[in-house]
């Protein structure tokens, strides 16, 4: 009897104990969670804690709430100028709406992710069609996903109930068969470039050469114009000064003259002069006071 009653006892605890942990759950922070009754969802994101709910009738479903990253493979797009370019890139999603997102998806990632990975592909080769290849490479990238992703964004939320965070290219590079080509032109268009330069480089220095060389010319005239001025000035002045002097004693001038001529005569070795001895030339030779001869 003690035993029966003991079983009993047993029994009812474990009753009991099957009910309060079906009837209670828990739900994590990093989690979301809906209540489904016979499949049908009749309570959508549940907050964080210790919840009730009826054993057998309600079920819970936890999606997982943290960043997930969808990592694409490489894809090939064209560019506005009919290039083509190999694109790595990945994007960050969240779940936002879990009842939306059990029922596009019954709460299974994977799915989302294959929801999410084509739409993706649509908008960045959308976003790399309506760009030629050097706005591609010279513009800020970030800039340049900020309106696809916020359309993407949008799109997701309302369709997958999943929000997209960041869209990142890990890898933009042309394909191996068109990247000798591309450098091949770009090695020519910056040849001509350097052509082009340095011909503007030779006619400016050209240029500058004849401006100099006129402003040469110019200071030389100038500077010959002073010195023949200033030379015929000199001259005035000297020949006042001799003027001067010979009126104040006009046989020491001419004295002074004479000697200056003999001097300048016979500075070198060899000179020779042939003079009649009664020439004038010698007149303070044989006559030391200078007086005239007839």
């Amino acid at each position: 009897m003690i035993n029966n009653r003991a079983l009993v006892i047993i029994a009812l605890l474990a009753v009991i104990a099957w009910i309060a942990n079906a009837s209670f759950y828990v739900v994590d922070e990093t989690q979301r969670a809906i209540k489904l009754r016979f499949g049908e969802v009749v309570e959508a994101d549940i907050a964080p804690g210790l919840h009730l709910k009826w054993p057998l009738i309600n079920t819970v479903r936890t999606f997982d709430a943290r960043v997930q990253t969808v990592e694409s493979s490489e894809s090939r797009f064209l560019t506005a100028g009919r290039n083509a370019l190999i694109v790595d890139s990945y994007v960050k999603w969240q779940v936002t709406d879990p009842n939306l997102f059990y029922e596009s998806t019954r709460g299974d990632m994977a799915r989302a992710e294959s929801l999410i990975a084509p739409r993706v592909d649509e908008s960045l080769r959308n976003a790399f069609g309506s760009r030629d290849v050097s706005t591609i490479i010279s513009e800020d990238r970030d800039e340049m996903l900020l309106q696809p992703m916020a359309n993407l964004d949008r799109a997701m939320r309302q369709e997958v109930g999943v929000a997209i965070l960041d869209i990142r290219l890990k890898r933009v590079e042309l394909p191996r068969e068109v990247t000798q080509a591309v450098f091949e032109r770009m090695r020519t268009e910056r040849h001509a470039e350097a052509r082009q330069y340095r011909a503007q480089g030779l006619e400016q220095s050209e240029r500058i050469r004849a401006r100099a060389d006129r402003e040469r010319q110019v200071a030389l005239a100038t500077a010959r114009q002073q010195a023949e001025t200033l030379r015929g000035q000199g001259d005035a002045e000297a020949s006042q000064i001799y003027a001067n002097a010979y009126q104040q004693d006009s046989e020491f001038f001419r004295f002074y003259r004479s000697l200056d001529a003999y001097r300048t005569s016979f500075s070198g070795d060899g000179d020779m002069l042939i003079l009649s001895p009664d020439s004038e030339f010698f007149r303070y030779f044989s006559n030391p006071q200078g007086e005239a001869q007839n």
